[in-house]
């Protein structure tokens, strides 16, 4: 069983940047990999940004060049920087582990930029 846990949403600004955390309940380098969805209201949800246990990266185009995934093996925690921010990347946003097969899910944070 994995457990992961967002923090970091909250209210801001266009162009401002927050950095999301998802804390897991257990070591991140057994999951194959991690990743941030996102959705919007009356939409479905959609991938963000990914990194595999080798450290690779991948990136939605919609985000790419503004938001960078990174993980703390040490600290069973993966983050989610985002900078550059826009009014369509209010969402909530989900983290995901994949493990044995697996997907988990917590239980997401909301992120609000105001134009």
């Amino acid at each position: 069983q994995v457990q992961l846990v967002e923090s970091g949403g909250g209210l801001v600004q266009t162009g401002g940047s927050l950095r999301l955390s998802c804390a897991a309940s257990r070591s991140i380098f057994s999951f194959n990999k991690m990743g941030w969805y996102r959705q919007a209201p009356g939409n479905q949800r959609k991938w963000v940004a990914g990194i595999i246990n080798g450290g690779n990266t991948n990136y939605a185009d919609s985000v790419k060049g503004r938001f960078t995934i990174s993980k703390d093996n040490a600290n069973n925690t993966v983050y989610l920087q985002m900078n550059s921010l826009k009014p369509e990347d209010t969402a909530t946003y989900y983290c995901n582990a994949l493990y044995i097969g697996i997907d988990y899910w917590g239980k997401g944070t909301l992120v609000t930029v105001s134009s």
